[in-house]
């Protein structure tokens, strides 16, 4: 789950770190009214879940609550990559002599936290990465014991010569690891972490992506989701009991279970073709699962093809195909649709299809391919 920059802000700053003053704002007239009380130059920052936003015009200066109010008009209904900003934060602006980037990741080969800073900050840190990885320090934490005081200095030193600024940007990180461990981050990043003129260490941005299944026990955390800020195809998903993601493919899938979902995109993949998304409608036999599958698939005007993929464990194959004849008799398909059937009521589910004038694989192979073909008008591998 991505929470909001002014949320993961709270966050650091009720764990101490150093942060310039802001609110939110979801209207012009709120705005002005922040940035008259900050009383200074502020910043009106795009509140939506993606990168860019500098990018796409989400974040400009003001130097008066006058000009606070125009930019959040100018901000406030613009999209950026599909999302419709809704809300600004108005945030004091801070003087910067230098950037840096401070972040935490977990890695899932070593099985621990893993800071990554870098002196390169306000930039994406993944242009660094390919560029000059060598500005980049990379040091996994062990859970049992922390972020250790030393280490921090060791982090600390590989962005700044000067003992104060690394004694500043240590203690910022430790207070960033323990907000890291006590919200169930996966991702908390700030970048920039600047250097004011008068040598102060201040975060002016933040990132933090929640660990979904830290949510049922973290209610505090799992009450900052915006669903407005998301994907409207994810939030369906989850709504419904599945598990979705959006890729930016053509070829829709619909699978139980997440490794053959898994496999069937590496499949789509080997034979020429681009996934469209990620959709496992898990091991349950209920139809409306599928019904829910299909519309939301559907619903994306980059899908050209259709692919069920079904391996009939707990899931039975019968319930598959019954939701597939409601789910298409509730909305016509517009796409083709390539059904891979196998396992438990798999003869019951074939007669179920074909008596609906459907026509159906046991084939894995056969049907990814002759999906892909038809989304890319027959030029599969």
């Amino acid at each position: 789950m991505n929470i909001h920059e002014y949320q993961a802000k709270e966050i650091l700053r009720a764990a101490g770190v150093p942060i310039p003053p802001g609110e939110i704002a979801t209207t012009p007239d709120q705005a002005e009214a922040i940035a008259r009380r900050i009383g200074k130059a502020v910043v009106v920052k795009a509140q939506v879940h993606v990168g860019g936003r500098g990018k796409a015009g989400g974040v400009k200066l003001a130097k008066s609550p006058e000009e606070a109010r125009e930019k959040a008009q100018a901000i406030l209904g613009m999209s950026i990559k599909g999302l419709t900003v809704q809300k600004v934060l108005v945030a004091e602006a801070a003087d910067i002599a230098s950037e840096a980037y401070v972040g935490i990741i977990m890695d899932r080969a070593s099985k621990r936290p893993v800071f990554m800073v870098s002196a390169a900050g306000g930039i994406d840190i993944e242009e660094v990465a390919a560029t000059t990885p060598e500005k980049i320090l990379k040091l996994p934490i062990d859970p049992r014991y922390g972020l250790l005081p030393f280490q921090a200095m060791r982090l600390g030193f590989f962005l700044y010569d000067d003992l104060a600024k690394a004694r500043a940007a240590a203690r910022i990180m430790g207070q960033l690891y323990r907000a890291f461990v006590d919200s169930g981050c996966s991702l908390a990043e700030i970048n920039p972490l600047v250097v004011t003129p008068a040598g102060e260490v201040v975060a002016i941005d933040a990132k933090m992506a929640i660990d979904d299944n830290e949510l049922d026990r973290r209610s505090s955390i799992a009450v900052l989701r915006d669903e407005s800020a998301e994907a409207p195809s994810e939030v369906q998903a989850r709504n419904a009991g599945l598990t979705f993601i959006k890729l930016d493919g053509n070829v829709g899938c619909c699978v139980n279970g997440a490794g053959l979902a898994m496999a069937t995109m590496d499949l789509v993949k080997y034979y020429g073709g681009e996934p469209a998304n990620f959709l496992d409608i898990g091991g349950s036999s209920n139809p409306e699962k599928v019904v829910n599958a299909l519309r939301i698939i559907t619903a994306d005007t980059n899908v050209k093809a259709i692919l069920f993929n079904i391996f009939g464990g707990i899931t039975r194959t019968d319930d598959v195909a019954n939701g597939i004849v409601t789910a298409t008799k509730t909305n016509p398909l517009q796409v083709p649709i390539v059904i891979r059937l196998t396992g438990t009521n798999e003869e019951l589910a074939m007669k179920i299809l074909t008596e609906n004038g459907f026509s159906a694989s046991s084939d894995m192979d056969e049907a990814v391919q002759r999906a892909v073909a038809l989304a890319t008008g027959g030029k599969a591998a």
